[in-house]
């Protein structure tokens, strides 16, 4: 669906009318109502890369690929949503309904629970809120620290934990501190990513919760991509320097990846039209709720168009990650991994859609230090439809 300024009135009715209809962003069904250019070369200086001349863009990536399931290291996990690696391969999985981080060994897939993260207000019933996304700190050798963002019951918020990462037995997390609070929150549009970028500052993808105004208000944090510093203050070379906003406009974002010229690529959901795949840049305004998708003429509305763009049946993404040139994108409720093949910052072919119904919703894709991939399924949050292994952590090779 395509939003223009003379018809945002007549959409705002129109969208409210399909809101009550009851579908989440990956068309399940809710208790409710839905709560709901740069140029292609563009990077964004402040995530990591030079601001002087142009780097020598990589070769692009073959236009054909392929995934292969080499292993499920784990199974029968518990609404899995984050997942981060420690230093030395071993994985952290959050699970948004409990509240629980569990480590699991990259060798033989043990696993072992390190801490709860309390105050977490978890969805439930088909919500969207709970223990989101985790990211280790770029300083962990040292620091220890784990970062988590989750709802609670007044606001989303980013909180880090120190890990004492002795033996076994003694393996655990500290109490939280938080680091950044007062993003909006809501049944659904949580948001949710964290990751840190080449810069080593900390990114956030978040939701408007379902108040589609505030993806449009430069004083909320909620419909935005914020960038701040590990203790939660605005990042240096901000487009703002008073503020934690680094693009705006913005859905419900839960994809976030940087590719090897340090762009900030990010996936988000859209409402029931087009899902995007979008090249973030410093101060860009992405243009939810006016737009949906590409709309051939947003520049001169001053809004990005998206780089790709998926009908929601197809995709719905969360996860985002960059390995062999390609970014890999994992679909809720299309229930496939999608490749996209780059030159630099453009598609050299069409979307590749990879595992199609085979293991059903999935929600978060990590790349490894090989080249692979970590994917999580998500068929035990409320909306999927959970077999005996569910939920899974697959390992995948990829090229």
């Amino acid at each position: 669906m395509r939003r223009t300024p003379r018809t945002l009135l007549a959409v705002a009715a129109l969208t409210g009318l399909l809101a009550a209809a009851g579908c989440s962003d990956d068309g399940a069904p809710l208790p409710g109502r839905d709560l709901p250019g740069a140029s292609s070369g563009a990077k964004s200086p402040g995530a990591g890369g030079p601001s002087g001349a142009a780097a020598t863009e990589p070769p692009a990536a073959p236009a054909k690929g392929s995934v292969k399931v080499v292993r499920t290291l784990a199974a029968k996990l518990t609404s899995p949503w984050g997942l981060a690696a420690l230093p030395g391969g071993d994985l952290l999985v959050g699970s948004r309904d409990t509240g629980k981080i569990v480590r699991i060994s990259a060798k033989d897939g043990a696993q072992s629970e390190v801490g709860t993260v309390p105050g977490v207000a978890a969805g439930g019933d088909g919500g969207e809120g709970g223990l989101l996304g985790l990211a280790v700190s770029p300083g962990f050798a040292t620091d220890r620290l784990v970062y988590a963002y989750f709802t609670t019951d007044s606001d989303n918020r980013i909180a880090r934990m120190r890990y004492d990462d002795g033996k076994p037995a003694d393996r655990r997390l500290g109490a939280p501190s938080t680091v950044f609070r007062g993003i909006p929150k809501g049944a659904v549009h949580n948001g949710g990513r964290i990751a840190f970028g080449p810069d080593r500052m900390l990114y956030a993808g978040t939701g408007e919760s379902g108040e589609r105004g505030l993806a449009q208000d430069p004083e909320s944090f909620g419909g935005k991509i914020l960038r701040m510093t590990p203790d939660g203050a605005p990042a240096p070379r901000n487009p703002r320097v008073d503020s934690v906003v680094w693009s705006s406009g913005h859905r419900n974002v839960q994809g976030l990846a940087w590719d090897a010229e340090k762009r900030l690529w990010a996936s988000e959901f859209g409402q029931n039209t087009w899902d995007e795949l979008n090249l973030v840049v410093p101060g860009g305004n992405y243009g939810w709720p006016t737009v949906e998708g590409k709309a051939g003429k947003a520049g001169e509305q001053g809004f990005k168009d998206p780089v790709e763009q998926w009908s929601t049946a197809d995709a719905s993404p969360s996860g985002l990650a960059w390995a062999k040139g390609s970014l890999w994108m994992a679909g809720l409720r299309g229930e496939r991994l999608w490749r996209i093949p780059l030159r630099g910052a453009k598609p050299v072919a069409e979307p590749q859609a990879f595992l199609k119904g085979e293991y059903g919703r999935l929600r978060t894709v990590v790349a490894t230090d090989d080249g692979g991939l970590w994917l999580t399924t998500s068929n035990t949050d409320g909306r999927g439809r959970p077999g005996g292994e569910d939920d899974r952590v697959l390992r995948l090779e990829v090229s």
